[in-house]
């Protein structure tokens, strides 16, 4: 075994499947070192730029220097100062003086370790929704697509996973379309609402700069305007402690675990559908289902989406604890935590979408299978049809009620307790009692006719509400998805 270090082979190191086996590369980057230490540096010189136009005595030079410089990262020298310094905010403050010896003397000038790492942290929760948006666009276009092919397709309904009134195949789906829109709407919510955390100083009071300024307040607020504009912000939070308030986190994960609960529940319906041979998720030429059984044909992307879903929806409680826990101005047991929570719940949501889209792409429907269960449960569903009809024939509603409960039980025996299939119209066909609407028995049996307004919900729904909402997105729509490992 090589000693601790030795080893350079990167299958020797933990590495988190979120990144390594599944995340998109746009998703891993923006939660990369390279773009939060790049992000650092790009503050440190809009802070030295906007000090510099408000007539603090910085040069031309020094902002040329810094703007050479920004991605010029030695990452090497950057640890070994925060292995020396244990802060990892004036490591790189001296990384960045190293490359920059002329503008070392005012980089970071007045600044909180807090400026570049909630500021940061900020920017990067907005480009994470915006990775996000489209992606989730995409899914809901796609089930659109989907919900309108089979929008008349009837399918038995189910409601306690028992046999219910029929529904069809597109309204179905809808119902999942309209979870995601909620969560659509609320993830554009969430972006929208992210302010920036601006330029407050050690505890928010803007003390450092007012001093700067030489008590110039309106030097000191437009400091903070441009800053805030710089980093592509059109507003900041007016209060801040050390830190923005940590139930900012809070907002974020609870609409990404939203969306974990909306995919959870899609998927889990797949499943069920997958097991009752309705409808299946694609299944490649050369996928396995089974080591031990060839012939099975898994759900594994579903599962693989519930799976992960579970994941997301718990790390909500880690921001809502962290923000329960600050104290007064803030306390620096938040910092380890969101290094974890936040970016996982980005790398995870980005996955499950991925792959829903996928399986969205690619639904198989097996309309022979849902006929056949439509035609096991249907007679039951048609008896109140039957008993209609019987009445407007001359018949008496009560004596009708006796014949049919007694058919069906009978048929239900069959079915129960012989494994037989449901025969009760064959019952109702051979019994003279029911010899005035024999004729009709098609017509009432027809599975169209107990869809009520579903096909006309799918249309309107679609076309009012679905189709609406993603109109900001179509530039984006195109291309499959591949899915990952």
């Amino acid at each position: 075994m090589a000693a601790p270090g030795e080893e350079q082979d990167v299958m020797a190191r933990y590495r988190s499947p979120l990144v390594s086996r599944y995340a998109s590369a746009e998703m891993a980057y923006n939660f990369s070192e390279r773009k939060k230490f790049g992000t650092w540096r790009r503050l440190w010189l809009y802070l030295a730029q906007a000090e510099k136009s408000l007539g603090l005595s910085i040069t031309d030079e020094q902002i040329r220097e810094m703007e050479a410089n920004l991605d010029n990262i030695d990452f090497k020298m950057a640890a070994e100062e925060e292995k020396k310094l244990r802060h990892d905010v004036m490591a790189h403050v001296h990384t960045f003086a190293h490359c920059c010896p002329k503008a070392a003397a005012i980089i970071h000038l007045g600044a909180t370790s807090c400026y570049v790492g909630d500021n940061t942290d900020l920017i990067v929760l907005r480009d994470g929704f915006n990775l996000l948006l489209p992606k989730l666009a995409r899914v809901i276009s796609r089930l659109a697509d989907f919900a309108e092919k089979y929008a008349d397709m009837p399918a038995l309904g189910f409601t306690h996973y028992q046999p219910a009134q029929l529904t069809t195949v597109g309204k179905r789906c809808c119902l999942w379309i309209q979870d995601l829109c909620m969560d659509l709407q609320n993830l554009e919510r969430a972006r929208d609402d992210l302010r920036f955390r601006g330029v407050k100083g050690t505890t928010g009071t803007q003390a450092s700069f007012l001093q700067l300024f030489e008590g110039d307040h309106s030097k000191v607020e437009e400091l903070d305007r441009l800053v805030t504009e710089k980093a592509g912000f059109k507003r900041a939070y007016m209060v801040t402690g050390q830190t923005y308030s940590r139930k900012v986190d809070i907002g974020v994960l609870a609409v990404l675990a939203s969306l974990g609960a909306s995919i959870h529940k899609i998927c889990t319906d797949i499943r069920l559908l997958a097991n009752l041979k309705e409808i299946e998720e694609p299944f490649e030429k050369d996928q396995i289902g089974s080591s031990a059984m060839p012939y099975k044909r898994n759900p594994m992307r579903s599962e693989r989406c519930c799976s992960l879903a579970r994941h997301l929806m718990t790390l909500v409680m880690d921001p809502l604890q962290t923000a329960a826990v600050q104290w007064f101005e803030r306390t620096l047991d938040d910092s380890a935590n969101r290094r974890v929570c936040l970016a996982e719940a980005f790398l995870t949501a980005d996955i499950i979408l991925s792959t829903l889209q996928n399986v969205s792409e690619g639904l198989v429907v097996y309309p022979k299978v849902i006929e056949r269960r439509i035609r096991q449960e249907l007679p039951f569903m048609a008896t109140e049809n039957i008993i209609m009809a019987m009445v407007k024939a001359g018949g008496n509603r009560q004596d009708c009620h006796e014949k049919i409960r007694v058919l069906s039980q009978q048929a239900a025996a069959v079915v129960k307790q012989e494994g037989g299939d449901n025969d009760f119209i064959a019952r109702v066909r051979a019994d003279p009692y029911f010899s005035p609407i024999h004729k009709q028995l098609e017509s009432l049996l027809d599975p169209s006719s107990f869809t009520g307004r579903a096909p006309q919900q799918v249309v309107k729904f679609l076309k009012e509400e679905v189709r609406p909402a993603l109109i900001p997105y179509q530039s984006k729509m195109g291309g499959k998805v591949e899915l990952a490992l």
